[in-house]
């Protein structure tokens, strides 16, 4: 099954009220925001990556979706698979500095045990309040889209953790991500839809829309990219195809400003898919909109 197959699946199970038919990231469970993320070594970071840096970064992925929501932090939940003192330590320092760097303590969770050689798999559950809670269905025709950031440094620091040259700052986006908690905060109460950017940006843009039913205009040209991506010189389709960017993605009605720093890079109408433009003019979407799960 893909990642979209097996969670059209779960919706004829018995679901939550506060699930939202699982159309979002998060869910609302008493007045709090709920919402789950693992990393799977060799998938959404590398067996080398620094474990002080794998720790912050699963913080950080959950975190995200709090953000998206509009909610603060409350605390999260980990799962941990015990692994060997000097990784499990290091882990343990990089969590710590996580946790104070966004003031969001931990409430418990969970120790296992994996067989030898296994890829470690690491799940954090956050717990978010104060949260207007945009769904990302809630986009309508005529609203314009925006993004806050830039796009690609992550996916430019994933090629240059694997071994290709580059700055870094650019690794850092990747190892490092910073979740946009004040800036969903401002958000949340003006926009119609909002979330984060995690899996790339024309993916997750195209799911906003489907989930609001309507067509999406994205123009390439109008993509943040930073002075360092530019110089690093990949475009702007490798930047809005790749992951891990933890911007937030959010609809406003057209004309309104949104009241922090934020690019327009399309419009929403009625319809469906996804309508990408290059300086006006139309271009075919790529075959890989940005990254899904699937079965081996």
């Amino acid at each position: 099954m893909t990642e979209a197959e097996f969670i059209a699946a779960l919706r004829h199970l018995p679901l939550h009220a506060g699930a939202r038919g699982l159309q979002d990231d998060a869910a609302l469970v008493g007045g709090l925001v709920v919402t789950c993320d693992t990393l799977v070594e060799g998938v959404h970071f590398l067996p080398d990556d620094p474990a002080g840096d794998v720790a912050w970064k699963l913080v950080a992925t959950n975190l995200s979706d709090l953000a998206a929501k509009g909610a603060s932090p409350e605390g999260i939940v980990l799962s941990y698979p015990l692994s060997g003192h000097d990784w499990d330590g290091v882990f343990l320092a990089g969590l710590a500095e996580a946790l104070d760097a966004f003031d969001c303590p931990l409430i418990g969770g969970d120790t296992v045990h994996l067989p030898a050689g296994a890829p470690r798999v690491l799940t954090v559950t956050a717990l978010g309040r104060d949260a207007a809670a945009p769904a990302r269905s809630g986009a309508r025709a005529g609203d314009a889209l925006w993004v806050t950031g830039t796009i690609g440094d992550a996916g430019a620091g994933l090629a240059i953790a694997r071994g290709a040259e580059g700055p870094a700052g650019l690794l850092a986006a990747y190892r490092r991500p910073q979740p946009r908690l004040a800036e969903g905060r401002a958000l949340a109460p003006v926009v119609h839809a909002m979330m984060d950017v995690s899996d790339g940006l024309l993916l997750d843009a195209s799911r906003m829309a489907a989930a609001s039913g309507l067509a999406v205009t994205i123009d390439l040209g109008a993509v943040p990219l930073s002075s360092a991506y530019r110089a690093w010189g990949l475009g702007a389709l490798a930047a809005a195809t790749a992951g891990d960017d933890y911007a937030l993605l959010f609809a406003l009605p057209d004309g309104t400003a949104p009241p922090i720093p934020a690019t327009r890079i399309g419009a929403f109408a009625a319809g469906r898919g996804l309508d990408l433009r290059q300086d006006g003019v139309r271009v075919p979407p790529p075959d890989r909109l940005g990254y899904l799960h699937a079965a081996p």
